[in-house]
């Protein structure tokens, strides 16, 4: 236990700031001092990487459709097969970028 005096108007926003980002005095102290990243900020981060994870499920699930009409028809015209194979290579270049961002986010999660 450590003991320090800080004036009643800091210790009140300092609360208030704890209340609004949903962490305790000592987290919020601890978090600053070590300069790590705020709880309620890796809250986000995580939240944000669950819904970029959702969006490409979704793609992946759209793409399935597409595969399927596809072979269902068993026909896609040329241009229809060039433009389907380029929007595939451009996901599959956003999902490296997007993995390479999550390693660095997580690495800084770790801290």
């Amino acid at each position: 236990m450590i003991k320090f005096r800080i004036e009643v108007s800091r210790k009140k926003f300092w609360k208030k700031l704890c209340s609004e980002r949903k962490v305790s005095l000592t987290q919020l102290i601890i978090d600053s001092v070590e300069d790590r990243l705020m709880e309620d900020e890796r809250r986000k981060v995580l939240k944000f990487i669950e819904k970029q994870d959702n969006i490409f499920v979704k793609i992946e699930t759209n793409i399935n459709q597409i595969a399927k009409v596809a072979n269902s028809q068993k026909f896609m015209t040329e241009k229809e097969f060039k433009n389907f194979s380029e929007k595939l290579l451009e996901i599959e270049q956003l999902k490296k970028e997007q993995n390479k961002i999550f390693s660095k986010i997580y690495s800084m999660l770790a801290k």
